[in-house]
């Protein structure tokens, strides 16, 4: 546990770095992100062990189905949240804001390759899988899920403080069901994050 516990104290000083309004400008954020994601890929690994992969191609599949799903269940919530708050739209901006300059293909190659499968082979594949030794699946899932979430909070940005909700809820309520099906969380992740920032934004 302790080993856990300084990963995800690594992955928050990582994030605080990176989102947080006092030292958001002092790194560049798309070689930042990349960089932490091989961090804790590599934490991960060490001290958790390679979590259960299968490459089926049901697996692909299902990754692909989960992203649609989850890419529609943000557009809702992107029309929702316009009509309810008026700084809905200004805090999404400021995320997309981030990928000004980069290059769009680097990104989604990035997103796709790196960062997308990075953060559920940490998150999921090793934080929540440690914890179900620990503790109940259910437990594991709602710590792993409060985890993932908070480490947003230096973003101050509550529109990305509910994505990560939403997406710790959906990526780690797959996982407390269907841990077998580590793959598809993984692709669906990677998908999600391309068409997110890429290729179909809100």
């Amino acid at each position: 546990m302790k080993r856990l516990v300084l990963s995800i104290l690594v992955a928050a000083c990582l994030w605080f770095l990176m989102f947080s309004p006092w030292t958001a400008t002092l790194v560049p954020f798309w070689p930042a992100m990349t960089c932490s994601a091989l961090l804790l890929t590599c934490l991960a690994f060490l001290f958790g062990g390679r979590p259960a992969w299968h490459f089926r191609l049901s697996d692909v599949l299902w990754g692909v189905a989960i992203a649609v799903v989850l890419w529609g269940v943000f557009w809702l919530g992107d029309k929702v949240s316009q009509w309810m708050f008026s700084f809905a739209r200004p805090q999404v901006n400021l995320i997309y804001d981030m990928k000004e300059g980069q290059s769009s293909v680097w990104l989604a190659l990035a997103l796709l390759l790196i960062i997308g499968p990075a953060e559920e082979i940490f998150w999921r594949g090793y934080v929540q899988r440690t914890l179900v030794s620990r503790f109940s699946p259910d437990a594991a899932f709602l710590l792993a899920t409060a985890a993932y979430t908070l480490v947003h909070l230096p973003s101050l940005n509550f529109m990305l403080i509910m994505a990560a909700l939403v997406c710790g809820v959906m990526w780690g309520g797959l996982y407390r069901l269907f841990p077998q099906h580590f793959t598809a969380i993984v692709v669906s992740h990677a998908l999600w994050d391309a068409a997110a920032f890429v290729w179909f934004p809100f």
